[in-house]
């Protein structure tokens, strides 16, 4: 974010710079507050799961929705009561956990706020860096926590609990591991150099895909080279396999992907 206004010279783009005036627009004091990150990956988290939340409450008396789901065999979706249990988990460790140990990790970075937009080139760019740099982190940290019987009984047993995940269960994790993912995507942020604004579409592509990977649905727009649910629900069953949150190129590389079962569909 430590980014300023003549490092962008005259490349922005007119769109993103009227987008970029009216986000900075009398919201500067929010837009640098050491609260912002964790607010803003618990209330993006919680908005991207609304519609997977639907789904399952649709497919709890509608076996045609019902089939669409992933273990279309393993019965009804989760429940409405373990939708809000897990909700009230995940705020707790943000309020206690994730909140201020975040807070003091932006307060060290000293933010900046530029005046010119990027050009969508550049937003482009970050975006997808952050993305790869941000996957890169988690591959190793996902299979440290799995390989250190430690890391795993202390930080990533508890995420396991859901055999079969659901869009909110992405961020059901122990409070360690929960801060220990966001400072990683700050930290990618942070290593790219981002512009806030390409940060904040980082930030939000990467709760969306995180979302995905545990919503128990195929989704029919995932690309060859990016996993999905299906992929990550194998992690969930077999365990050592398909560390890479978004991408495959890490597990066929080492020799840890598991590609997923097809199943069939009711026509």
């Amino acid at each position: 974010m430590n980014v300023t206004a003549t490092e962008h010279g005259e490349a922005h783009a007119p769109i993103l710079q009227g987008l970029w005036e009216s986000v900075r627009s009398g919201q500067e004091d929010i837009l640098l507050s050491p609260y912002l990150p964790a607010s803003y990956a618990f209330l993006t988290h919680i908005l991207l799961c609304a519609p997977f939340l639907a789904l399952d409450a649709l497919g709890s008396v509608c076996l045609r929705v019902r089939s669409w789901r992933i273990a279309a065999g393993s019965g009804p979706p989760p429940s409405l009561r373990r939708w809000f249990d897990c909700f009230w988990r995940v705020l707790y460790r943000y309020l206690t956990t994730v909140l201020p140990a975040t807070a003091l990790f932006h307060t060290l970075r000293s933010p900046a706020l530029p005046q010119l937009a990027p050009s969508c080139w550049q937003l482009f760019v970050e975006v997808f860096s952050c993305l790869l740099l941000f996957d890169t982190l988690f591959f190793i940290w996902h299979v440290s926590m799995h390989r250190v019987t430690w890391l795993y009984r202390n930080a990533h047993q508890l995420h396991h609990q859901h055999h079969t995940p659901f869009a909110l269960a992405a961020q059901d994790s122990d409070s360690l591991e929960l801060l220990s993912l966001l400072l990683l995507a700050l930290s990618s942020a942070w290593a790219v150099g981002c512009h806030p604004l390409s940060e904040a579409v980082f930030h939000l592509i990467n709760s969306w895909l995180a979302v995905e990977d545990h919503c128990g649905y195929e989704l029919p727009w995932a690309l060859p080279c990016m996993g999905g649910a299906p992929y990550h629900q194998v992690h969930h069953t077999l365990h050592s396999v398909n560390y890479a949150p978004y991408f495959i190129h890490w597990d066929v590389l080492f020799g840890t992907y598991r590609a997923p079962v097809k199943y069939s569909r009711p026509k």
